[in-house]
This record gives structure tokens, C-alpha cells and sequence, in this order.
């Protein structure tokens, strides 16, 4: 039983002191971690849209992609789409409407700068702006 209490106390003594060290690293970059989070803008985020040229039961198809250019990561991330009406199946995993006015975009996981742009395409009478509602922004002190 007493060597059991000797293996048993550094254990616990080694995860309190890793616990301390953690918690003290991340309260140091709290500052510099809402810095970056602050400076992440709507413009961040740049939907660039252009017609394939195709024509789909008469209406033309748009191709869209959308990258993030903000340092941290976005997720969650809201367009205004309006139902996002097409006569062309949409990729629900690239945007996918949640309600008669918003889409979800990459099936709201974050979207990193620097990653593949998240891509669709849509065929409808005129192209949809798509600009940004929201977006929860994942910043930590070793984003690039």
C-alpha cells in the first residue's frame, strides 16, 4: 500500500504541475490571441463568383469560391443567400440554406487561410452577392 501511495503521488503532482504550465501559457497569449481575433474582418472572407459560361434549363451557371484570408480560422460562417435558389443541384456539403434568408457555408466547419477555397456552383437568373452575416473566429497563438 505505501508504494502504491509513492508511485501515485508524483503522478499527481506531475499533472498539477503540466496543469499550471498550460493554464499559465494560455493566459500570456490571451491578449495577442484577441488581437488577432479583433483584426479579422467581413472582408476577410472574399466570395469571387464568375459564369462558367454554361447554360442550365436556361438560367446560367455561376461557380463560386470562397477563401479566408484572415489569419485565424472561421467557422459557423453565415452567407445571405436567400434560399439560395437553383435550377442545379448545390453541393450541401460547400453551402446549404438554413432558413429562408441564410446559407451555411463548408457545413459551418472553420474555413483556415491558406486551405482549398470552399466551391460550388448554382444556375439561376441572376448571380446571388452572398455577403457575410456571421462567423465565429478560431484564433490561438500559433496561427500563421
Amino acid at each position: 500500500m505505501a508504494r502504491e501511495a509513492f508511485v501515485f503521488l508524483p503522478s499527481v503532482l506531475l499533472l498539477l504541475a503540466l496543469a499550471f504550465l498550460c493554464n499559465a501559457a494560455t493566459k500570456g497569449g490571451g491578449d495577442e490571441v484577441a488581437a488577432a481575433a479583433a483584426a479579422c474582418r467581413a472582408t476577410d472572407l472574399v466570395v469571387w463568383q464568375r459564369a462558367t459560361g454554361r447554360v442550365v434549363e436556361g438560367k446560367p451557371e455561376y461557380a463560386v469560391e470562397v477563401t479566408n484570408r484572415c489569419r485565424c480560422a472561421q467557422s459557423r460562417v453565415l452567407l445571405r443567400c436567400y434560399g439560395l435558389s437553383s435550377v442545379e443541384p448545390v453541393d450541401p456539403r460547400a453551402i446549404r440554406p438554413v432558413d429562408d434568408e441564410r446559407c451555411v457555408l463548408h457545413a459551418g466547419r472553420p474555413i483556415r487561410r491558406g486551405a482549398p477555397p470552399v466551391r460550388f456552383t448554382y444556375a439561376w437568373m441572376t448571380p446571388f452577392d452572398f455577403p457575410l452575416v456571421s462567423s465565429q473566429v478560431h484564433c490561438n497563438t500559433t496561427a500563421s
